[in-house]
């Protein structure tokens, strides 16, 4: 049986916890009636107000770099200390938020028949939007 910490209940809540995590806390809550009264108490718990100190940090992803301190880690312009904690948050903490943030950051054209594509299809949804004069 696999332990979950009432913090990963409610990250599961926020869709913050990791996919396999994730995947793990679906299947075991399918038989472990223990754990099903568990999250219903820590989901009562947020929606009562009470919140802990580690769950509005979370929240509030204080710990989160901002997008431009990810664009200076895509780039390698960041001091050593930095980007190490930037590599930790997004691999060993595995925040999604920040891997999405990251994944967004990636080169929307990696080959021109991409580029042209998305072109094509940025005109076809505009089309009824430019003027005819």
């Amino acid at each position: 049986m696999n332990h979950f910490s009432d913090a990963e209940l409610s990250a599961f809540f926020d869709e913050a916890l990791s996919p396999a995590r994730c995947a793990q806390l679906e299947h075991e809550l399918r038989s472990n009636t223990q754990l099903r009264q568990r999250l219903i108490e820590v989901r009562g718990r947020e929606s009562a107000g009470l919140h802990t100190l580690g769950a509005i940090w979370r929240r509030n992803r204080l710990s989160c770099p901002d997008r431009s301190e990810l664009g200076q880690f895509v780039l390698g312009t960041l001091e050593t200390e930095q980007r190490d904690y930037i590599q930790f948050h997004l691999q060993k903490i595995g925040c999604r938020y920040c891997q999405a943030n990251l994944a967004d950051m990636d080169p929307a054209d990696k080959t021109p028949e991409q580029a042209t594509t998305r072109r094509s299809r940025y005109f076809q949804t505009s089309a009824g939007y430019l003027n005819k004069d």
